[in-house]
């Protein structure tokens, strides 16, 4: 959990296409901690033997509507380093590589593209991890997400924090009647 908030996202803007919803995360694999990265696959069932102390940077994210989402990852800078990418269902443990994967993917359509379309969960955390495909594989990236709900970044809230925030706003209004009475 440690290495959770690696990937400090500079940006991200969200946008609305249509019906479609889409954000656009930038980040860096530069300065991460580093893995083992497992082979591609639905979901992948091998370690790689070249991804060996390879960097990383994980982006949490959740999104409010169930469906198919597309994810595209550029690498940036340098222009067109060999990215990778993996998704996490609920947790990411760098030391339990096949644990809660669901897709890896390496080149799409080609090297300094990686991406995939999965189907998500609403309201479930899920983890974009993004590093190389050999340890001199690192450096700035773009990650576009599209689908058909919010798409948010970070933790997702837990059910505490809506009760908290609903007993919070009652008794605010209670306070705010009491004043006006």
């Amino acid at each position: 959990m440690k290495h959770l908030h690696s990937a400090v996202a500079l940006a991200a803007f969200a946008f609305f296409v249509g019906e479609a919803h889409a954000i656009v995360v930038v980040g860096t694999t530069l300065g991460g901690p580093t893995w083992t990265r497992p082979q591609a696959g639905t979901p992948p069932t091998l370690l790689s033997g070249v991804g060996v102390g390879v960097s990383y940077s994980v982006t949490p994210f959740f999104v409010s509507t169930a469906g198919s989402y597309i994810f595209q990852s550029t690498a940036t800078s340098p222009a067109g380093w060999d990215n990778f990418t993996f998704l996490y269902v609920n947790t990411f443990n760098p030391a339990s590589q096949f644990t809660n994967v669901l897709v890896g993917n390496d080149d799409n359509p080609g090297i300094g593209l990686s991406g995939f379309t999965t189907a998500l969960m609403a309201n479930t955390q899920y983890r974009f991890v993004t590093t190389g495909f050999a340890p001199a594989d690192a450096g700035a990236w773009s990650l576009d997400i599209t689908g058909p709900g919010t798409i948010t970044i970070g933790v997702v809230p837990e059910p505490a924090t809506y009760a908290m925030m609903a007993l919070g706003l009652a008794t605010l209004l209670a306070a705010r009647r009491f004043r006006a009475s």
